[in-house]
């Protein structure tokens, strides 16, 4: 069927683009949680100075930057600074945080006099505070994906019954009151709760939605329609991550969390109203599959699950997962902890890479048609593997490095996120899309927590994320192997 159906006032052909439009918009509000680096230190700041304040209400003036240094100090650092504190000088602390002699002078100095404000007892205090370190820290983020990948199954059992216009509206209005109840968290356990588990939950319901209605009315350009789509989540960034730190920096990071709340509520309701499929048996004008591009059979969740296509699949998009999701975790960080650039540089770049991650999608969406599945993954874990060799030489000033590399592991888990759900339609049909689709995305959530893992137990137990990319460089290698043998069409059921 291709007569006599209009779309937005338009022939479906045509008209049919604004729902990919629409998903691009919706999903630049779901993917802020790319966003989270920025995010990163203010959190451990935000909850450690809470802690710090009641047992050293003094410090209440204190900048927050000399905070976050103090913080940071490793227990070594920090008997030092209280074994020397009687003699407390700007050179002392000058070497004690790693300041530069030329540039930091005035501040080191303002630091020392704001420290000697405090008696001995003070800052033994305000040094043994219990202090979110960099792996809790990422707890929310971790739990933000794993609930999104969670939720995405049930959203894609959910779609069949409600449609995708009732499902994205709801998944709208849980990720805004996720993210505005954040505002309200005391602890990284109670923001895991309501940014990890609600917003996180809520991206999961509505995600699915604009892509299954782009892969619906897009039958003959199912790869570049959903990389399309999917654009917005990935370069979600771009913008989120710069309005984020301007935010944080002016209203602070509680009332942030209310704002992208009230805005992400509003935005995603309103552009979810028009979602739907088409009606059924309609195919866009001209379009006829051709035989070797039909699946078999459309296979349902337990017959995939009996492949070796789902496995391989699988196994390899846990591993694009999982290195790109912890980069994009800790872009910001180790920006200015890894290659010394300060703040305000390391958000703008975040910005950069996320235009990456968004032209990922329609690129790797694009060479997944072109070239099969299995050579766009095969291309993409190189590129993963090249990153972090790259990132493995990386040290202090290397910011060229440190820029290529992040923009490639953007770039791959962008890709990933056009590889899969392609994929999935292309070996085990379009009839069961949504269930099937759902499980296989469960590799997101599994990459999300074992990305989050490494980085964060390789900062607090080696002291940099240097460590974190010889996992990602050898899982790489497994991942290429695994793709050879694996990701290719099933036999028919």
């Amino acid at each position: 069927m291709t007569d006599n159906v209009n779309v937005f006032g338009m022939k479906a052909n045509s008209g049919r683009w604004l729902f990919v439009i629409l998903g691009l918009i919706i999903n630049l509000c779901l993917g802020s949680v790319y966003s989270y680096s920025v995010f990163k230190k203010p959190v451990e700041l935000y909850f450690n100075k809470t802690t710090a304040l009641q047992v050293v209400p003094e410090i209440k003036e204190f900048k927050n930057d000399l905070l976050g240094k103090v913080f940071a100090l490793k227990k070594e650092q920090a008997e030092k600074l209280k074994a020397e504190f009687a003699t407390l000088d700007p050179a002392m602390l000058m070497e004690l945080f790693k300041l530069d002699k030329e540039k930091d002078a005035t501040k080191a100095a303002e630091y020392a006099t704001a420290l000697k404000t405090l008696t001995p007892d003070q800052l033994d205090k305000l040094l043994s505070i219990q202090k979110v370190s960099s792996f809790q820290s990422n707890f929310p983020f971790m739990g933000f994906l794993a609930f999104f990948s969670i939720l995405m199954f049930f959203g894609g059992q959910i779609m069949e019954k409600l449609g995708p216009r009732n499902l994205a509206i709801i998944g709208g209005i849980i990720v805004g009151a996720g993210w505005f109840l954040s505002s309200f968290a005391t602890s990284i356990g109670m923001l895991t709760l309501t940014y990890g588990v609600i917003a996180g939950g809520g991206v999961g319901l509505a995600y699915g939605c604009p892509i299954a209605v782009a892969a619906r009315w897009f039958p003959d350009k199912k790869g570049l329609a959903v990389g399309l789509a999917l654009a917005g989540f990935g370069g979600s960034a771009l913008l989120t991550a710069k309005i984020a730190d301007v935010l944080i920096a002016s209203v602070g990071l509680a009332t942030t969390f209310k704002y992208f709340g009230i805005a992400f509520l509003f935005i995603i309701v309103i552009l979810s109203l028009p979602l739907k499929f088409p009606v059924a048996g309609w195919k866009p004008e001209g379009y006829a599959p051709a035989a070797s591009s039909v699946s078999a059979a459309d296979f349902d969740v337990s017959k995939m699950l009996k492949t070796g296509s789902f496995w391989g699949l699988f196994l390899c998009y846990i591993i694009g997962c999982l290195a790109g999701l912890m980069a994009i975790g800790i872009s910001s960080t180790v920006g200015t902890e890894v290659i010394k650039i300060d703040k305000a540089a390391a958000a703008s770049l975040v910005g950069i890479f996320a235009i990456f991650n968004a032209i990922g999608r329609p690129i790797f969406g694009t060479l997944t048609d072109k070239i099969t599945p299995r050579n766009a993954a095969v291309l993409n874990l190189v590129l993963i593997l090249v990153a972090s060799i790259m990132m493995l030489q990386a040290k202090e000033g290397s910011q060229g490095l440190y820029t290529i590399a992040f923009m490639g592991f953007w770039l791959c888990l962008g890709g990933w996120l056009a590889i899969a759900p392609t994929a999935t339609a292309t070996f085990f049909g379009i009839r069961n899309y949504a269930r099937n689709y759902g499980v296989v995305f469960f590799a997101y959530g599994i990459g999300a927590i074992l990305g989050g893992l490494i980085s964060g137990k390789a900062k607090d137990i080696f002291g940099s994320f240097t460590f974190a990319f010889y996992p990602t460089a050898g899982l790489a290698v497994i991942g290429i192997i695994i793709a050879v043998l694996l990701i290719k069409p099933p036999k028919a059921a």
